[in-house]
């Protein structure tokens, strides 16, 4: 496993693979093999757990099996919507969301604090992110971060007020590698997808799947995987990006981030195989862009 490694000029430091927790606010889970699975997965190292109002009841659940080792674990959540009888996307939604997070995963702050696909026009108001900045200044928040892709990321960045950024980032969504990563100047980023949602477990175009896209473009990219899994290959490829905190994978089962664990303790690929793949999706691209 890689060492910790420090979100951008924050005091936090994180393992760099992380879980991301969509799966586990399924309410059909069962209860209890949920908080199984979230203490094995800090048993074996995983720190950051990654969140959302829009992930079912996920927040609630790591709240409730992880507060008594809340010391451990880096929680990343995200703001914005979702708060009954607010506005989504003003100033009061995103102070009333804060306090809504540390109600539900049972906490006095949030370590990494995300806009959550916030359009641009919203940022240049200012209002959501002076009422970020408030809930930073009062301790509630330890870092603020923006979540999203593209033109909406670039404006993030360039407006110089968040700690740390998340974006897509795999084998096959790399543009921000040259597009974006180099001006977000050593602050913290998280890569999400980076399995890329499994494409390569159809044999034919999945119409309608949410992995409809990357399927499309590993087909068009023509790699060849050298005998490893493509997840492996993917996980191991974001690990290894200059500028990349950490990665976030999702599953509600244990034995699924275990395996992840495993391919992330194998370290970079080959630094040419790298470069092949980077090649080969700057030459099939289509116009391709983060997805969302």
């Amino acid at each position: 496993m890689y060492p910790p490694r420090r979100y951008g000029q924050t005091d936090i430091f994180i393992n760099p693979l992380g879980l991301g927790a969509a799966q586990i606010g399924d309410p059909a889970l069962d209860d209890a093999e949920v908080g199984r699975m979230l203490n094995t997965a800090v048993d074996a190292g995983v720190n950051l757990l990654d969140t959302a109002p829009s992930y079912g009841i996920s927040e609630e659940r790591i709240g409730r099996h992880l507060a008594h080792r809340r010391a451990e674990v880096v929680i990343s959540t995200k703001l914005g919507y979702g708060v009954p009888g607010v506005p989504d996307w003003t100033g009061p939604c995103i102070t009333a969301g804060v306090d809504q997070a540390l109600h539900l995963l049972q906490t006095d702050h949030i370590d990494i604090a995300h806009f959550h696909s916030c359009p641009r026009s919203v940022l240049e108001r200012g209002d959501v992110i002076d009422a970020l900045e408030a809930a930073k200044r009062a301790g509630k928040v330890r870092a603020m971060a923006y979540s999203g892709e593209n033109d909406d990321l670039a404006y993030a960045i360039a407006c110089g007020r968040f700690d740390g950024f998340m974006a897509s980032l795999n084998i096959c969504d790399q543009r921000i590698i040259s597009a974006l990563m180099p001006t977000m100047q050593d602050r913290g980023f998280i890569a999400k997808r980076a399995v890329a949602n499994h494409p390569w477990r159809f044999a034919r175009r999945p119409m309608g799947d949410y992995a409809e896209e990357y399927w499309l473009r590993w087909q068009a990219m023509g790699l060849d995987n050298r005998g490893l899994e493509w997840g492996e290959i993917s996980l191991r490829f974001a690990l290894a990006t200059a500028g990349v905190t950490g990665a976030v994978v999702g599953t509600a089962k244990a034995a699924h981030l275990l395996h992840s664990l495993e391919w992330a303790a194998k370290g970079p690929l080959d630094a040419a195989w790298v470069l092949e793949l980077q090649a080969a999706f700057v030459a099939n691209d289509q116009g391709w862009t983060g997805q969302i």
